[in-house]
């Protein structure tokens, strides 16, 4: 499918089984893929941060997580069928590993995070095979050993959880030597699945306020949804010069 130009960042107009079928084949495959799903913070970020938007640009799939870059392709004529949320991607991946015997490593969070993290999903997933785990609090200087650790462990699946857009940047840089056939930057889904964390209750997911819910819960992100404002105008202002 062509890719849909929203702001200058391509997604994929794919819904979440398409996407799951595409994940399906690139482990495979057996070949390195970068999965990203982006929401308006990173469609932003990316526009100044040439790196990141270079990533985004060469990533083999790029999916919508978050209603407004949905929104955003409406406005555009740039449609993408649907949001998809990092979190139930990487849930909905987790639950189809554990049918095909895929094995999975969780790479992020704070210390002991991720494996409070496997130690839950193995519950609701008793045939989920982890076969590793690593905290995301690492300098440059000890990449090497973690490095060495996931290709020892061989996973089908590489579940990032460093914050963007440093997972991003770091699973680009080293997935070429890691060769994992689907890597994926999971944001803060290891706190939720370790209990650190809630997600919304499902009303407000469902209605698309899970945006609030979090910034009630952490007051702290307000500084990040500040550019949520600015995402709208620039829509509006590329609606406009296009003529729409």
């Amino acid at each position: 499918m062509q890719r849909k130009d929203i702001l200058g960042i391509g997604f994929d107009p794919v819904t979440m089984d398409q996407a799951l079928e595409k994940l399906e084949q690139y482990i495979n495959s057996d070949k390195p893929h970068l999965v990203v799903t982006a929401n308006p913070e990173m469609v932003m970020k990316a526009r100044w941060d040439s790196l990141l938007g270079e990533i985004l640009r060469r990533a083999d799939l790029v999916v919508a997580d978050g209603i407004g870059v949905v929104w955003a392709g409406s406005q555009l004529g740039a449609d993408v069928p649907e949001r998809i949320p990092g979190i139930e991607l990487a849930e909905s991946l987790l639950a189809r590993a554990a049918e095909r015997g895929w094995k999975v490593f969780l790479l992020g969070g704070e210390e002991g995070v991720a494996q409070q993290a496997a130690a839950a999903l193995t519950v609701r997933w008793p045939a989920l095979r982890i076969v590793g785990t690593h905290h995301g609090f690492f300098q440059s200087k000890g990449e090497g050993e973690i490095i060495a650790r996931i290709k020892e462990a061989k996973p089908d699946i590489l579940l990032a959880a460093l914050g963007v857009p440093r997972q991003e940047k770091w699973l680009a840089a080293h997935l070429g030597q890691l060769k994992v056939p689907v890597a994926v930057g999971v944001g803060g889904s290891f706190n939720v699945w370790a209990g650190v964390d809630k997600r919304a209750p499902r009303w407000m997911i469902k209605v698309n306020l899970e945006w609030l819910y979090r910034l009630i819960r952490q007051p702290w992100r307000i500084k990040r949804m500040a550019v949520l404002p600015v995402f709208v105008f620039t829509v509006l202002r590329e609606r406009l010069v296009k003529g729409r």
